[in-house]
């Protein structure tokens, strides 16, 4: 994802088309402004994104309670999910930075802020990196006020905060302690505080006691020989990381690194141990990781084109721009095969494999994610080898032929939740036999890059 993304626009309405087992041809393609699912998915509710921050495009969702948060280059919003076909917006901070990464836990939300400022405040302005006094990096909310979030803390971080990822302490240190592993990148020799190499990440220390005493705890070095950085057809060289996935329970982590699929140890909290790295010739830019709730299998998504690009078509093909299949086998990654949806889409579509989570289904990998312009898949990767979709919402291209589309799509207690650039939250349901089971899954909690693991009917981890 390029560090500063131009902004995007979408519209839509409603449909219904009926879901095929064979690819879709171009002539296939919904109508303009269109809203179109499998006959086992349903679009519940639109809530279009508030006023204060409708200029800017929504990003990331975490979700605690009968809460979700929605980050947005401009801030983010808080809606009451308490009744999901009736979701309303509760609150708006207005606080720019791109690209709004969020995380939440107990009553502090943490937002990722790539986009060099003048200085920290929620007024602030762009500045140029190459200034020494410009700021970016992680803001810290106390959200106890659902209606008056307030902004308790800044850390500055070495190239800013594209994403970030919340990481629990380990043992009593969990009562103390989370942890914030920062990814960020494009280093450039005129930026004092992200000048290259920059093959780290940073990782914030937030006492729960005293969050206004966050800080930079360490920056360990993930690639101290240099990453994949001359492999042909990549977006970026390897520079960092794009994202870090946690499974704190069983002490690991996936780390997609531009040029790089990552495994870590991290049971040393500050202090992550690269125990697996893979490249793939096919791949333009390792983006964001899933693992399987048992751990032995981890989803990589190839953002090829940066998000920018048409590459849900004929002409890019099924391997490029798709998720690839990873099973743990002695704790390294063997490739198994890749996922891509089959509804090609129009060639004004970006569309591209992006944020998603798992449907907790005991026994069964399922997995729902966003595909921008390509909308929402549902598949099933049980089978590593043969992974197939199960169910799909979409929208067809913009009538203007400009681009948009969902960013991030979760399941969360039995919908789905999409943040989509322009249109705001969607709210989706599936019907169907693989997944009916989830919906005796509950949690509070659920940031998607910090994985907890489900256990079949009840309560989940949270």
């Amino acid at each position: 994802m390029s560090r500063y993304r131009r902004s995007l626009v979408l519209a839509a309405a409603a449909a219904v088309l009926a879901l095929s087992g064979m690819p879709a041809q171009a002539a296939d393609i919904p109508p303009p402004d269109t809203v179109v699912t499998s006959p086992n998915v349903t679009h519940v509710l639109n809530v279009p994104k508030p006023a204060p921050i409708a200029a800017t495009i929504n990003t990331d969702i975490a979700f605690q309670g009968d809460y979700a948060y929605v980050g947005n280059y401009g801030g983010f919003s808080i809606y009451d999910i308490s009744n999901p076909r009736k979701a309303t917006p509760v609150s708006s901070v207005v606080c720019p930075g791109a690209q709004m990464d969020v995380s939440v836990y107990g009553d502090l939300l943490f937002t990722a802020v790539d986009s060099s400022r003048n200085d920290d405040s929620c007024s602030s302005t762009a500045q140029s990196a190459s200034i020494k006094e410009s700021w970016e990096g992680v803001r810290i909310f106390d959200i106890s006020d659902k209606t008056n979030p307030r902004y308790i803390k800044s850390v500055e971080t070495n190239c800013g905060s594209h994403t970030l990822t919340l990481v629990p302490g380990k043992g009593r240190d969990r009562l103390r302690n989370v942890y914030i592993y920062v990814s960020s990148y494009l280093p450039a020799d005129n930026f004092p505080d992200c000048a290259p190499p920059h093959d780290k990440i940073s990782i914030i220390k937030v006492p729960l006691r005293n969050p206004a005493a966050a800080a930079v705890a360490s920056t360990p070095v993930v690639f101290p020989d240099g990453g994949n950085e001359t492999q042909p057809g990549l977006l970026l060289p390897t520079t960092g990381c794009h994202d870090i996935t946690t499974y704190a329970e069983k002490d690991i982590a996936a780390g997609a690194c531009m040029g790089d699929g990552v495994l870590f140890d991290i049971s040393d909290r500050l202090n992550p141990k690269v125990t697996a790295r893979t490249t793939d010739p096919n791949f333009a830019f390792w983006h964001s990781a899933t693992f399987s709730n048992d751990a032995r299998k981890v989803v990589f998504t190839d953002e090829l084109g940066g998000g920018g690009a048409a590459t849900c078509n004929e002409a890019t093909g099924p391997n490029r721009g798709a998720d690839a299949i990873y099973e743990i086998v002695k704790g390294q990654l063997v490739f198994k095969s890749y996922f891509k949806i089959s509804r090609y889409q129009a060639d004004s579509e970006n569309c591209v494999a992006h944020n998603g989570s798992l449907i907790p289904v005991k026994g069964r990998d399922i997995m729902v994610q966003a595909w921008y312009m390509g909308g929402v898949s549902i598949w099933d990767f049980t089978d590593a080898a043969r992974p197939r979709e199960i169910g799909y919402f979409d929208r067809g291209p913009r009538a203007d032929g400009s681009g948009g589309g969902i960013w991030s799509a979760y399941y969360y207690n039995g919908y789905i939740y999409g943040a989509d650039f322009h249109q705001g939250l969607d709210v989706i349901k599936i019907n169907d036999p693989l997944t009916d089971s989830a919906r005796f899954v509950r949690t509070d909690r659920l940031n998607t890059q910090t994985q907890e693991s489900y256990r079949g009917r009840g309560h989940g981890h949270g």
